[in-house]
């Protein structure tokens, strides 16, 4: 029998707000544990929450950037369970009317449903210690902004999902609302999945894979589970409505509770807030001063800088790479040139470092002074990659550097006719080789005359110098 997959998911994304969504507490990631935790966030007896407004702005902007309707009058519920990093013993959440419904995100052909978005706290976060036993809770985390992303049942693949996570998080980002970062928790994702035979309407028993950090567990999670899914189907056994949790080492799902009977979380409406109501004038501001997404940016650039598919992918895939981008083409660096140096040497600088776009230290008036100095002349492209590997971390001045390490290009043409000849006359066996139709041999004179200029020259002249001499008996 064929199986179809079938999957949704539950996306929690953390929102860069300075302070917690209902308390001024800071939410910076990194902090000694305890240390940005208030009367508020732990839930003490008198403590009042107030709304961050940042919050509701971050959440109408999301909602609109998918598609979404946005609830006029939405509403807080208090979702009540007991869980250690859970200090008061209910989640404020919203269940009954949600921030922003009904929206829809293209993903490989797909559309993708989004069934709703909605605001709510996060909570702690444990740490288990194996050599004592013990776990330890850190509350800095409880509070910090949420919105909780829930799509339709209409993933189908494993690539599907991460084609709509990192589309997501590319919208998130150019939105100025998240960072993204799956390893920092920014961005969690819980998938539920079931499997049906293909042509069937109906769907399956489902299971929650919770909190996947990182698209490479969520394709294994995926293939994993689908495959146990399928083959308790084979053997006429039945699957369990449950939530599971992936061990990456294992390559498995493991079981953590069973779903076979619902929990009562007990909602009710929350008493401590009233209800967020918003007006038409209000979103439509926020509407009318949205970004423009990375989508967008790729078809301007197809269209206004006639650059490849695949360029203006590379340089949009972040929006602290298009900001780059469009301040060295607004320096005057030609387009095409722009993107070859982000593609090649600014992506690989930063991947050698272990930093992302938004960490780039170099500045793009100085990447573009570079490419200048190549275009005048006074540099050739080997010599300007080392500069700017020189440069790159401290953003240095490159005509300074350029002046004090004398890598100014040599321009004096005889001075390259005076050392190819020196060339030549040092390596005639390389000199018949060519003569003799090894072209091979015309490479390595290129090279001996290069380094006996010390790699300054401009390799355009010392070929049509060489070229020059040797077509001479």
């Amino acid at each position: 029998m064929n199986w179809e997959v079938v999957m949704g998911l539950e996306t929690h994304v953390e929102l860069s707000t300075a302070s917690k969504i209902f308390c001024s507490c800071a939410t910076a990631f990194g902090a000694a544990p305890n240390r940005q935790c208030c009367p508020v966030c732990m839930g003490l007896p008198g403590a009042l929450p107030v709304l961050n407004e940042k919050v509701v702005e971050y959440g109408v902007k999301v909602g609109l950037a998918l598609g979404c309707s946005i609830t006029p009058v939405s509403r807080f519920d208090r979702k009540n369970y007991f869980y250690p990093d859970l200090p008061k013993g209910y989640q404020i959440s919203q269940l009954y009317a949600p921030l922003c419904r009904h929206g829809r995100m293209e993903v490989e052909g797909v559309s993708i449903g989004i069934h709703e978005i909605h605001m709510e706290e996060d909570a702690g976060k444990l740490f288990h210690d194996p050599a004592s036993g013990e776990t330890l809770c850190d509350f800095n985390r409880c509070g910090v902004p949420l919105l909780e992303i829930v799509t339709q049942p209409d993933f189908r693949t494993a690539e599907q999902v991460v084609a709509y996570l990192k589309g997501l998080r590319e919208t998130l980002q150019y939105l100025g609302v998240s960072d993204g970062k799956m390893e920092e928790g920014s961005l969690r994702c819980d998938v539920n999945l079931s499997v049906r035979p293909v042509g069937c309407d109906t769907l399956g028993t489902r299971t929650e894979m919770k909190n996947l950090g990182s698209f490479q567990a969520i394709t294994r999670a995926i293939g994993y589970e689908s495959q146990r899914q399928i083959a308790l189907l084979e053997r006429g056994e039945r699957v369990v409505q449950e939530t599971r949790r992936f061990d990456e080492e294992r390559g498995e799902t493991v079981s953590m509770r069973s779903k076979e009977e619902a929990r009562d979380y007990r909602y009710f409406p929350e008493p401590d807030l009233p209800p967020v109501a918003l007006s038409q004038k209000y979103i439509q501001l926020i509407r009318d001063n949205l970004p423009e997404l990375g989508e967008e940016k790729r078809q301007r650039y197809a269209a206004q800088y006639h650059l490849p598919e695949y360029d203006c992918q590379m340089v949009t895939s972040h929006p602290a790479l298009a900001r780059f981008f469009e301040e060295l083409v607004g320096l005057g660096v030609p387009p095409k040139q722009g993107a070859n140096w982000i593609m090649g040497e600014v992506l690989g600088a930063l991947s050698a470092r272990g930093l992302g776009p938004q960490e780039l230290p170099i500045s793009a008036p100085t990447l573009a002074r570079l490419i200048e100095l190549v275009g005048e002349g006074k540099l050739n492209r080997n010599t300007a990659v080392k500069v700017f590997h020189a440069v790159f971390d401290t953003d240095w001045d490159v005509d300074a550097y350029v002046a004090a390490h004398g890598l100014e290009q040599v321009q004096d043409v005889a001075l390259v006719e005076g050392a190819v000849a020196q060339v030549l006359e040092s390596n005639p066996q390389s000199v018949a080789d060519y003569r003799g139709g090894k072209e091979k041999a015309f490479g390595f004179l290129v090279g001996q005359t290069m380094g006996k200029l010390q790699g300054k020259a401009d390799p355009q002249t010392v070929r049509r110098v060489l070229l020059e001499q040797l077509a001479q008996e």
